[in-house]
């Protein structure tokens, strides 16, 4: 038997707004905890030998600056809203030897050559993001040695990606995540996935609705990311929670390993 160490870092774990909230006065947003300051929701996976990025936000730069490792090979985009793709142009130091590969669905593949159009052009200009766009589908995928499976959930009326590395599951942006993956989730080592707030929202789990999703995989252990102040407080917050089950925070890291 091998163990095998996967490692999680939580670059952001701010919902769309981030923490603190622009306008808002509340006793979070005015909170001096640096647990309860949160850039927009993204990760880096570590795992047999591969770094990779899921979702690239609007705070990318700020938090590869702060990074345990600025290393990257290789992005997964779960779905096309800003607060997820933002930072795209900010990979350009990670193309100028070779095209850095981005994994996303078809649709926001398309989207990006929208958005980001000079990226694309026939004869691009110099220093631009070198981008290859990797179509995928429902099926398990290769990412230089590590298999990544997409797990398909609905936030509200839109159908995104999460993913599932090696012992982890990380799931954003998540209203309603059917029986059917819940079933291939089970017993996952580790869950990431996300939890707005308390108060319901039509797009995204509230807090008791992640409860309860988590309480059906039953993993080892879960972690809740984009979240706005609505939680309440970090270190208030985190006392209500069961003992295998954490709020996230920006620049935590979580290790995970594995028998193969």
């Amino acid at each position: 038997m091998i163990d095998e160490a996967l490692e999680i870092e939580f670059l952001g774990t701010g919902t769309s707004t981030g923490v603190p909230s622009i306008g808002c006065d509340c006793e979070v947003c005015r909170s001096t905890d640096p647990h309860d300051n949160r850039l927009r929701a993204s990760a880096v996976v570590r795992y047999r030998g591969m770094n990779i990025l899921i979702d690239c936000g609007p705070d990318f730069r700020q938090q590869i600056l702060r990074a345990s490792s600025r290393d990257l090979d290789a992005l997964l985009i779960t779905h096309i809203h800003y607060d997820h793709v933002a930072g795209i142009d900010d990979l350009r130091p990670y193309s100028f030897k070779k095209t850095f590969p981005v994994y996303a669905r078809e649709e926001v593949n398309r989207q990006l050559r929208i958005n980001l159009p000079y990226c694309f052009a026939e004869n691009p200009y110099p220093g631009v993001p070198r981008l290859e766009l990797v179509d995928i589908a429902d099926a398990p995928f290769m990412v230089g040695d590590v298999e990544v499976t997409p797990i398909p959930v609905m936030h509200h009326s839109l159908r995104i990606n999460g993913y599932r590395i090696g012992p982890l599951a990380y799931i954003t942006d998540c209203s309603h995540i059917s029986a059917e993956e819940i079933a291939k989730l089970k017993g996952m080592p580790l869950l990431v996935i996300n939890a707005l707030r308390h108060k319901p929202h039509h797009s995204h789990m509230t807090v008791e609705q992640a409860l309860e999703v988590v309480k059906q995989i039953a993993p080892r252990e879960a972690y809740f990311t984009h979240m706005c102040h609505g939680i309440g407080l970090h270190a208030q917050a985190s006392t209500q929670l069961p003992p295998h089950i954490h709020y996230a925070h920006d620049t935590l890291v979580v290790t995970c390993t594995t028998k193969e």
